[in-house]
């Protein structure tokens, strides 16, 4: 079974507008969907309109919440100070994916293992899920 640990910038594009593809995380048979109030508060932050904070809510009520412990990032892996509580709290969720599409703070990161979690770009995990 995966643990996908959401990072704010997938909640916000899903929650977005209605019947956005990300969704499609929401339905897969045998994942745990995972987050952060931090990267809720994130998500929540940036949507414009009630219909999408009312939409956020909805997918928000099927996560596991998650928050990092504080703690030291994995030895070799550098993030800004934003950034550094997702993986954490992934660690925290022990998570099997960080699902998240910023490609410039942990794009370096995609593909690649960090404390047990690979991370990977949505479109890439969603790939990845219907191969299987």
């Amino acid at each position: 079974m995966d643990r996908l640990f959401l990072d704010a910038n997938v909640l916000f594009s899903a929650a977005y507008r209605p019947g956005a593809g990300l969704l499609r995380l929401w339905k897969l048979p045998g994942a745990v969907l995972c987050s952060s109030r931090y990267a809720l508060e994130e998500a929540r932050a940036n949507l414009s309109t009630e219909s999408q904070r009312s939409r956020l809510a909805e997918l928000y009520a099927e996560l596991e919440l998650f928050e990092s412990k504080g703690g030291v990032l994995p030895a070799g892996v550098s993030l800004p100070d934003k950034d550094a509580p997702i993986l954490l709290a992934a660690v925290a969720a022990r998570a099997t994916y960080l699902i998240t599409g910023d490609l410039r703070h942990f794009g370096p990161l995609f593909g690649k293992k960090i404390a047990g979690i690979t991370i990977l770009p949505p479109a890439d995990y969603l790939r990845h899920s219907s191969s299987r």
